[in-house]
């Protein structure tokens, strides 16, 4: 019998269904993970670039997040919920991306559209945190956020073994002449598109959501957030002007070193290292938080705090501990799978085949076989994501974390030990029970400690700390292979190694909150 006034459970068909959504969405994602490399370097992208490249995805969603978040926290229609209106629209827009993708017909236009592909992604994907969150009690959210990992893990795996099935059972060709993306790709891309619309219409056509006037009397009931409300006390215009000051300083001064060590002739203090030209894109993104503290204290001296833009950078600053504290797993975490996705590729291709050559056919057959290992390390996190539920009522959601993170560390170490391309299955097991755990039990632990009033734009700051990471990475994971590792990108999994084992010491220090 439900309690008077409390959040009712939902069925096991309820919670599928309001999770079905992500199938699609991960099938767009797994396809940009798996293969945008790839169509770079078909397009001509050196290794040593592809890093800043990338960063048009941690940048899209730095920037679409907390904007979304907070827009479908203000949003309400009696016909189409909250957050539904902003799946809808998302999906539109990845599906017509995914399919201009790969006709891409110079290096140029792929990363722009790698832009426009992942924001898409992000206005889709960013409210469906939220949306479990506003639909299920807290005894229901661990289900919930494995329901939604279970299919992340189903869709990488369709995504990842499709490059694979068109050559090897459809006889599409993986090779195509220099500057051409392969058949094989280009139709994985087509139907991904296709999947991920249809599912994301199945959500937004079978599900419901509560009116923030039913959630506002849930949490009153239940006394959900009681405890872990933000900080009541505002951040002074003084504070942000003299914050923005010094990162300001900080980008200025990041930059200026930057300029010197590529500077001819170069200053003797730099040795051998050398000086990527990415590291200005990392200045830059240190001097604009300093701007954004500025224009914030500005505002504030103004008093027009009342605003979106003071909303979002407000709740940035006043986050309850639990969510500043999962900030950093979340960091060292999305760190180590940022360096997965961008060396990958062509760590595998030179390091198990022998491949540096994007135009040869040893080369496509790596890069072949490394997607489909995406999709046996993804099929692993789908089956790990149900086991989550059982395994969390017997042990605390941090401690089970904190051992997943571990398991993914000895998968990154596994593969630099294994030679063999034929047993690269074994160190996906790891990092799949990893991969299912970051997707899931960080958002269940979350939930629960920020306002329900506040669900979009907090789940959205929180991405903030997927996004960071990746910005880093981007910027400083080509830095390091070439400085520590004289330029093989296999060992980008040594750094993810050392990551996962940073987060999962992090997670031991999380104090979950509870209503």
């Amino acid at each position: 019998m439900i309690e008077a006034g409390r959040k009712p459970a939902l069925n096991a068909a309820q919670i599928w269904n309001m999770s079905f959504g992500f199938l699609g969405i991960q099938i767009g994602f797994e396809l940009q993970n798996g293969n945008v490399s790839r169509i770079f370097q078909t397009l001509g992208a050196e290794v040593g670039e592809l890093a800043i490249l990338w960063i048009a995805a941690p940048m899209t969603g730095l920037i679409v997040q907390p904007i979304i978040g907070h827009l479908s926290d203000k949003t309400w229609s009696p016909r189409w919920g909250r957050r539904r209106p902003f799946f809808l629209i998302g999906a539109l827009l990845a599906s017509l991306a995914l399919f201009v993708m790969p006709n891409a017909p110079a290096l140029w236009v792929a990363a722009g559209m790698l832009w426009i592909m992942d924001a898409s992604l992000n206005i889709t994907m960013e409210p469906f945190r939220a949306f479990v969150g506003d639909n299920l009690p807290d005894r229901q959210r661990t289900m919930g956020y494995a329901m939604q990992s279970f299919f992340i893990g189903t869709g990488a795996v369709v995504a990842g073994a499709l490059p694979w099935v068109m050559t090897n059972w459809l006889g599409l060709s993986n090779v195509a002449p220099v500057g051409e993306i392969p058949e094989t790709v280009r139709w994985s891309f087509y139907i991904g598109g296709a999947a991920l619309l249809a599912a994301v219409c199945w959500t937004v056509f079978t599900t419901k959501e509560y009116s923030p006037q039913e959630l506002a009397g849930f949490a009153a009931a239940e006394g959900e957030g009681a405890g872990a409300r933000p900080s009541s006390v505002q951040r002074s215009a003084a504070q942000f002007v003299s914050g923005g000051t010094a990162w300001i300083i900080a980008g200025v001064i990041l930059a200026g070193f930057v300029m010197l060590g590529r500077s001819e002739p170069r200053p003797a203090l730099f040795g051998a290292i050398e000086i990527e030209k990415d590291l200005y894109v990392l200045a830059g993104l240190v001097g604009g938080f300093g701007v954004i503290q500025l224009i914030a204290g500005m505002l504030r001296a103004q008093g027009r705090s009342d605003n979106g833009f003071m909303e979002v950078v407000s709740d940035l600053f006043a986050m309850p501990r639990t969510m500043r504290q999962l900030a950093v797993v979340q960091f060292f975490s999305w760190f180590a799978m940022f360096a997965l996705w961008i060396y990958g590729t062509p760590g595998v291709t030179a390091y198990h085949f022998g491949a540096g050559d994007a135009a040869s056919a040893a080369y496509q057959d790596g890069a072949d076989w490394w997607s489909l290992m995406g999709s046996v390390r993804n099929g692993l996190a789908a089956a790990a994501a149900l086991g989550f539920v059982v395994v969390a009522a017997k042990i605390d959601r941090t401690r089970l974390h904190a051992i997943n993170l571990m398991l993914g560390a000895a998968g990154f170490a596994a593969i630099l030990l294994i030679r063999d391309p034929a047993l690269l299955w074994v160190p996906q097991i790891g990092i799949g029970i990893a991969w299912a755990s970051i997707v899931s039990l960080p958002y269940a632990i979350l939930a629960g400690s920020v306002p329900p009033e506040k669900m979009g734009i907090y789940m959205g700051v929180f991405n903030i700390f997927i996004v960071v990471p990746q910005l880093l990475a981007a910027t400083l994971l080509g830095f390091l292979v070439t400085n520590i590792f004289g330029g093989v990108p296999i060992y980008a999994f040594v750094i993810a190694a050392v990551s996962f084992v940073l987060a999962a010491g992090a997670t031991l220090l999380v104090k979950e909150q509870t209503a």
